[in-house]
């Protein structure tokens, strides 16, 4: 008895037969139909092609070959996903319910486009139109599921998009049927192979694989995987070692020629561990059986799979798992197949299935060609099969379309009566579908903009257990919206353990080096060149190597970082520093006990002599002078550069100026020529002088701090900084030092005019030994801070302050404090006029020698007055008893009439005793003391 279904066929021919818009052979009969209220279409790869047809006839249907089982458990699990959902409440409620009808695309594009003009063709014609009864002719259909391949799929979309025939797609998944513009009515349930290169990308560069082959299928599937892939991988600094492109056609002896030179890069490429496909399931097969006897040479390589064959074990054919090493594949998500594996196990009744099922008939007969025992009463062995060959992943795919199609159908028809024929057209189903969601085994589902679902993959890894390949095992999975993996519970160490494939072109750049490529190669094929010096690499495979900041940093050559360079300077805790430091303070406690000391004793005779308020303002120019020194530790600072020379300078200056004042007063007093006694008398104005000279160096300074002042300054070095001052005017600082210097060569010449003057008396030795003593430390320190540098230079000119401010603290203060604490006998008034006396009476003595002719010169005698001995310092007379004074002053010496400097009396002297008036006989002795 004639099935339903064949009897639907045969409508269906007769009225294409009937219009003038169809011939036959334009498409043939559904092989697999159902009916219902709303009709979907269905286009699966039953079967893996067509027969070859060498000579060009008129256009026929070409004989399909070679059962696919894989494609016919997909077309079963869409006819199990229409019955379910025809017993769910979302139809039932309705009343209505979906029918289907089913073609085969063999795995062929024309055969696709003759079977999907099935689902395009409109009745118009008598007998399926106009006034003809609808139950003769087929209804339209209102969608279609399929096709697997993405060829297939783009070219089917393109006569569907005719009629605007919502096409789900469960397996294609080439970039270009994103585009809307050209596939408006194209959607499927799974992810766009952009996301499939980006996830197989992710996973090389997790394990560090940069040197892989592409091995993929001629067409629009195979080859926008392949450009998708190049474009990430190279992004991702991953080189493509080699592509290799087989044919579509397997029986041609170019296809033949094809496999064998695939085969043969793989064996000349040793270091390429890892091959990522793209190919299809028949077309590995065929690879594998070419690469077979090499299991020695592939056994370490690891294949990625893409989904196209992740799922397809009988790829191996009769090799084994580790004849070709691993396989990680990347599937689909995968859902709930119990349901699915129950109808399968329930298909007993062959005459309630067969009816209308032609595939299904066609795989038992298959199967009973194959001589299996028992078959014939048992459905066991079968449906054994179609369980080995339904994948999880495409069997939910196909659900969650049919899914889909029934959510989208229920919201129109819960707003009209979908049950009269013509009610609902095909663009408002595909309406539904772009604006609505829709559930499955609990969890909600929509379409992106884009059409299609992104769940992202599961990561499969195959095993061989006792020979038994399991490529179910699912040990990570991939999301897309944000680029990583999850290694599912007790698996992560599977894949972690691939990471021992090593599969680079060069070793890895350790830090410290960078790639360099020549000219034409692969950037994955390079040598390992050392950083130069201050450049550095702080990772492995760094194109290039970074510069340190040569500033404050430095580096080695071939370094993986930069180290901070030292900064320099003459610190407080170095131990030179220490040392100076010590003898600065000690220096200026020595200045203040020895100004408290002289104002204690400040009406002693020594303390008069030495100078009484002058030598106050040398202590405390001393002491601005050891100040100044300290500024000459630690980091400099451009304040303190300023304040430690001007410092210095001032105080210095100061100092000499007081020496100064006091040679000039030993020269007056003692060694002053008589023609000028007059003008320098009326000139020497001390206080006067000791301004002048402070003010003109308080000149320079100001002018040196205006124009180009001291400042702080880094010097770079190799690996050291140098914080130093800069002196900004070199001249500046030459006239500052060079303006004491002529200070001081005056302070020595005159002092050492009267280094003869009596020993209480007479600081000139003193102030000849101190200015001599700068000056030769300063001599020796101009060449020497010329030609050094370093952080130790301003110890140089430390030292010498230290050492001229200790020889004038010694030379003119050390001597007067001996004598104040331990020899006080000495400074007595009686002492020092004893020492006049001894000094006088030497030189009334030396003056005898002299020619008689001088002392008879003239008779004259010198008038008998008081003569004395004058100083500023203090003055008193005594009542001689000897010596007399001579007779007649002249007749020792011409020029030996001098000028009381404190008193400014007019007298004559001998050797720095000093008479008043013109004496004619001894009568009293008055008595000073000038030094």
């Amino acid at each position: 008895m004639e099935s339903m279904g064949d009897v639907l066929h045969l409508l269906v021919i007769l009225c294409l037969l009937k219009t003038g818009n169809a011939k036959v052979g334009d498409f043939k009969a559904a092989g697999a139909t159902a009916p219902g209220n709303i009709i979907i279409g269905g286009l699966f790869p039953i079967h893996e092609g067509v027969e070859d047809s060498p000579n060009i006839s008129a256009p026929h249907a070409l004989q399909c070959v070679r059962f696919n089982t894989d494609g016919f458990t997909q077309t079963l699990a869409m006819i199990h996903a229409v019955e379910s959902a025809n017993r769910s409440p979302v139809l039932t409620t309705l009343g209505i319910s979906l029918g289907y009808r089913i073609h085969d695309s063999c795995s062929d594009v024309t055969t696709a486009l003759r079977a999907s003009a099935d689902f395009t063709q409109e009745p118009t014609t008598e007998g399926c139109g106009g006034g003809a009864s609808t139950s003769t002719c087929p209804p339209p259909i209102m969608a279609v599921i399929g096709a697997s391949s993405s060829e297939i799929s783009i070219a089917v979309a393109r006569q569907l998009n005719l009629e605007l025939i919502p096409q789900i797609s469960y397996a294609s998944t080439a970039i270009i049927l994103s585009d809307k513009k050209r596939f408006p009515a194209f959607l499927r349930t799974v992810s766009s192979d952009l996301y499939q290169t980006r996830a197989m990308v992710q996973l090389l560069s997790d394990n560090k694989w940069t040197w892989v082959g592409v091995v993929t299928t001629d067409g629009d599937y195979g080859l926008s995987a392949l450009d998708s892939f190049v474009s990430q991988a190279t992004a991702s600094g991953i080189c493509v070692a080699f592509k290799e492109i087989l044919p579509n056609s397997l029986t041609s002896h170019d296809g033949k020629s094809a496999f064998r030179q695939a085969a043969t890069t793989l064996l000349r490429n040793p270091n390429v561990k890892v091959v990522v496909s793209f190919a299809r399931p028949i077309h590995m097969m065929y690879l594998y059986q070419e690469l077979r006897g090499w299991g020695s040479l592939l056994g370490e390589r690891v294949w990625v799979a893409s989904d196209s064959w992740s799922s397809s074990k009988e790829v191996l054919g009769e090799m084994d798992l580790l004849d070709i090493g691993h396989v990680v594949g990347f599937s689909f998500k995968r859902g709930n197949l119990a349901p699915f594996h129950h109808y399968l196990m329930n298909l007993i009744n062959i005459n309630d299935v067969i009816g209308n099922n032609s595939f299904l008939k066609e795989f038992y007969s298959l199967a009973n060609e194959s001589g299996d025992p028992g078959f014939g009463s048992s459905f066991t062995v079968p449906a054994e099969i179609l369980l080995n060959n339904s994948h999880a992943d495409v069997v939910f795919s196909v659900e969650m379309a049919v899914s889909a199609i029934v959510h989208a159908v229920a919201d129109i028809c819960s707003k009209k009566n979908c049950k009269t024929p013509g009610t609902v057209q095909p663009w408002q189903v595909l309406g539904a579908l772009k604006d609505s969601c829709f559930e499955l085994e609990g969890k909600s589902y929509c379409f992106d903009k884009k059409g299609d679902i992104n769940l992202g993959y599961d990561v499969t890894l195959w095993r061989s257990v006792r020979g038994v390949i399991n490529i179910h095992d699912v040990v990570a999975e991939y999301h897309p919206l944000n680029n990583s993996f999850s290694y599912t519970s007790g698996h992560s160490k599977n894949l972690t353990d691939l990471r021992d494939v090593v599969s680079v072109c060069s070793p890895s750049c350790e830090p410290g080096k960078f790639k360099k490529t020549a000219e034409g190669q692969h950037t994955c094929c390079y040598e390992c060149i050392n950083c130069t010096e201050n450049h550095y690499s702080n990772n492995t495979d760094m194109d290039q190597c970074l510069s340190c900041d040569t500033k404050t940093e430095w580096s080695l050559e071939g370094s993986s970082g930069c180290t901070h360079k030292t900064l320099e300077f003459f610190s407080w805790q170095d131990g030179f520093a220490v040392v100076l430091l010590v003898l600065a303070a000690l220096g200026i406690v020595l200045v203040l006990l020895v100004g408290a000391l002289f104002l204690h004793h400040h009406q002693t005779p020594v303390v008069k002599a030495a100078g009484g308020p002058f030598s106050q303002l040398i202590l405390l120019s001393l002491v601005g002078s050891f100040v100044s020194a300290v500024f000459f530790v630690g980091h400099p600072s451009s304040l303190q550069c300023k304040v430690r020379q001007v410092l210095f300078g001032l105080s210095f200056t100061l100092c000499v100026s007081c020496i100064l004042v006091k040679s000039l007063k030993i020269l007056l007093a003692f060694q002053l020529n008589p023609d000028l006694k007059d003008v320098l008398r009326r000139l020497y104005q001390p206080y006067a002088i000791i301004c002048l000279c402070v003010i003109l160096q308080v000149l320079t300074c100001t002018l040196w701090l205006v124009l180009q002042s001291p400042r702080e300054k880094a010097t770079i070095f190799t690996t050291t900084v140098l914080a130093e001052c800069d002196e900004g005017s070199q001249v500046a600082f030459g006239v500052m030092l060079g303006y004491i210097a002529v200070l001081a060569l005056v302070c020595f010449a005159c002092a050492f005019k009267g280094r003869k003057l009596p020993q209480k008396y007479n600081e000139a030795r003193f102030i000849t030994f101190s200015m001599l003593l700068y000056l030769m430390s300063w001599v020796i320190f101009v060449p020497i801070y010329v030609t050094t540098s370093g952080k130790y230079l301003p110890a140089v000119e430390m030292v010498v302050i230290l050492i001229s401010n200790y020889g004038i603290l010694s030379c003119h203060f050390f001597p007067k404090c001996y004598v104040i604490l331990f020899k006080k006998d000495h400074n007595t008034k009686s002492a020092f006029l004893k020492n006049v006396y001894e000094y006088s009476r030497k030189g009334i003595t030396d003056s005898s020698s002299v020619s008689e002719t001088s002392v008879s010169q003239t008779d004259d005698k010198c008038i008998s007055h008081p003569y004395s001995i004058s100083s500023p310092s203090f003055f008193m007379s005594t009542t001689p008893v000897e010596p007399t004074a001579p007779q007649n002053c002249w007749s020792v010496d011409q020029n030996i009439q001098s000028i009381d400097t404190a008193t400014g009396a007019m007298g004559c002297s001998v050797n720095g005793v000093f008479f008043a008036g013109q004496m004619t006989r001894p009568h009293r002795l008055r008595r000073s003391m000038s030094l």
